[in-house]
C-alpha cells in the first residue's frame, strides 16, 4: 500500500544502512514490510542478516519475470526481502536497459506488492539516477535521499531545493513534491557539517526530516553484523526519530489497521 525509496545522487553515503534500519523499525512496530534491493551491489540483504549462502534473488532475474512471492527471503527482523542476485558489470548494464525499454517488468510486480492491504514496500536504489528507479517513479508515496553533511553535499542542495535533481518540468516537480532529505554522519564538533545541516535546513524547510550523527557506535554495529533497533544513544534514536518522520510524513496507518475492501486471502502469511 505505500512504496518508500532510499536514494542518492552518489554512493557511500549510507543509503543501504539507512535503508536496512528503517525497514527494520517499521516491521518492529507492526508493519508488514518488503524490501527490495535495487542496487546491483547486493548488500541490502547483508545488512537485513541474509546468509552469503542464500541463492533467492529477483532483480537479476527479472528478464525471465521471477514470482516475486517465490524469491522472498525472511529475516530475523521481521522484514522480507527480495536480494538483487549476483550480477557482474555487463549484466547489470544489460538490465539498465532492459527496464529502459520495458519499465513494467518492474512495474507490474511492485504494483501487485501494493495492492496488498497495509504492507509497506522499501526500495534501496542504486546511486545516481537510474532505470529501475524512473521505473517506480509513478507509484512513490516517498523518495527519501540521503546526503552526507560534507562540501560534495553541499554543492548538491541547491539543486534538490529548486526541484532540478530528479528532472525537468511539470515531471520532475511533481517527483521533486515526493522527495524529502536525510542527512548523514552529522557532526556538531565540525564547523563544516554544522554549515551544511543549516544550510539544508534554510533550503529545503520540513523537507529535511532527519539528521543521523556520525556514531562510532553504529559503524561497529556494522561490523558486528547487528543493527541499532532500541533508540540507543546517537544513531540509534536518530533512526528512530527518522522513522517517525517518515510514518507521519505519508501517514502511515497503525500496523493492523485494516482499509475498505480488506480481505483475509491478503493477509502477510498469504502472500
Amino acid at each position: 500500500m505505500t512504496l518508500l525509496a532510499f536514494a542518492s545522487p552518489k554512493g557511500g553515503v549510507g543509503k543501504t544502512t539507512v535503508a536496512a534500519h528503517v525497514a527494520a523499525l517499521l516491521a518492529q512496530r507492526g508493519h508488514k514490510v518488503i524490501a527490495i534491493d535495487l542496487d546491483p551491489q547486493n548488500a541490502l540483504r547483508l545488512h537485513l542478516g541474509v546468509s552469503l549462502r542464500e541463492e533467492r534473488c529477483f532483480m537479476s532475474r527479472l528478464a525471465s519475470r521471477p514470482a516475486w512471492r517465490d524469491v522472498l527471503v525472511e529475516t530475523e527482523h521481521g522484514v522480507r526481502v527480495l536480494p538483487y542476485g549476483p550480477v557482474d558489470p555487463l549484466r547489470a548494464l544489460e538490465m539498465a536497459q532492459l527496464l529502459s525499454t520495458e519499465p513494467q517488468r518492474l512495474a507490474e510486480p511492485v504494483r501487485e506488492m501494493l495492492a496488498v492491504p497495509g504492507l509497506i514496500v522499501v526500495l534501496d536504489s542504486p546511486p545516481g539516477p537510474n532505470a529501475a528507479l524512473a521505473a517506480l517513479m509513478p507509484l512513490l508515496d516517498l523518495m527519501v535521499i540521503l546526503l552526507l553533511a560534507d562540501a560534495g553535499s553541499a554543492a548538491i542542495i541547491p539543486q534538490i531545493a529548486n526541484n532540478r535533481f530528479l528532472g525537468r518540468g511539470t515531471m520532475g516537480a511533481r517527483a521533486a513534491d515526493r522527495a524529502v532529505l536525510v542527512l548523514n554522519q552529522v557532526d556538531e564538533a565540525e564547523p563544516l557539517s554544522d554549515a551544511v545541516f543549516d544550510m539544508a535546513r534554510n533550503a529545503l524547510g520540513n523537507r529535511l526530516i532527519g539528521a543521523i550523527c556520525r556514531d562510532q557506535e553504529l559503524a561497529e554495529a556494522l561490523a558486528d553484523k547487528r543493527m541499532l533497533l532500541h533508540g540507543e544513544p546517537g544513531a540509534g534514536e536518530d533512526l528512530q526519530l527518522l522513522t517517525d518522520a517518515i510514518v507521519k510524513r505519508v501517514k502511515l496507518p497503525s500496523p493492523g489497521t485494516q482499509p475498505a475492501g480488506f480481505s483475509a486471502l491478503n493477509e502477510w502469511g498469504r502472500l
